[in-house]
């Protein structure tokens, strides 16, 4: 021991506490990182807070609407619009334009999966009665029968507090319910922008 002192080697209560150090130096640098990466992520959150769920994108080919509604017929129908009180029969596909594309509503036709609309009812409304999203009502209220017409909706003209129970269109499978759910009451920072497109089928004049 008195050599090794000698030639400068360290003391035993020295070289351990030397070695504790070395052993704590990953465990401080991951302590640090952790930090940092909480405060970015943070920040991120707070840079987004006024967005969020509100991504705004002008979509080449389509009409914008005062209201911030987007649109294009892909099929122009014939015939009178609808008018307040009338009922309209239509059909609906859904996407979650935002967030993957996902259909959560296909048209009454075969689209494969738990998506086939196969036999399924037709959807009808009041015009005017707000029992629809607003960007449904006001896209039907610019059509005729027969005509197609896709709309992209950002979330304010969409379902109220991200609950599509309270106003239609409704998916009508339980699937398409969890795929919309999902995007409507996510609490990250993805984009609740929907797109739908709407086959005027039918109106029915008030009686």
């Amino acid at each position: 021991m008195v050599v090794l002192a000698k030639l400068g080697a360290p003391s035993m209560p020295g070289f351990m506490m030397d070695r504790r150090r070395l052993m704590l130096l990953p465990a401080i640098t991951i302590g640090i990182a952790s930090c940092q990466y909480t405060f970015e992520k943070a920040a991120v959150k707070a840079e987004f807070a006024d967005n969020y769920g509100k991504t705004k994108m002008r979509y080449p080919d389509y009409t914008e609407t005062e209201s911030g509604l987007q649109y294009k017929d892909l099929r122009v129908g014939d015939g009178p619009s609808p008018k307040k009180g009338e009922i309209v029969v239509v059909d609906w596909d859904g996407y979650t334009i935002g967030y993957y594309g996902r259909i959560f509503e296909a048209r009454n036709k075969t689209k494969g999966g738990s998506f086939e609309g196969g036999d399924k009812d037709f959807f009808k409304f009041k015009v005017g009665s707000g029992q629809v999203i607003p960007a449904f009502e006001e896209a039907i209220s610019g059509m005729a029968p027969g005509g197609v017409r896709r709309i992209i909706v950002p979330p304010d003209l969409g379902y109220p507090d991200n609950d599509y129970n309270k106003l239609g269109p409704r998916p009508t499978t339980f699937s398409g319910q969890r795929a919309l759910d999902f995007v409507l009451r996510n609490q990250g920072l993805i984009d609740k922008t929907l797109l739908f497109d709407i086959e005027l089928l039918k109106i029915i004049p008030n009686q």
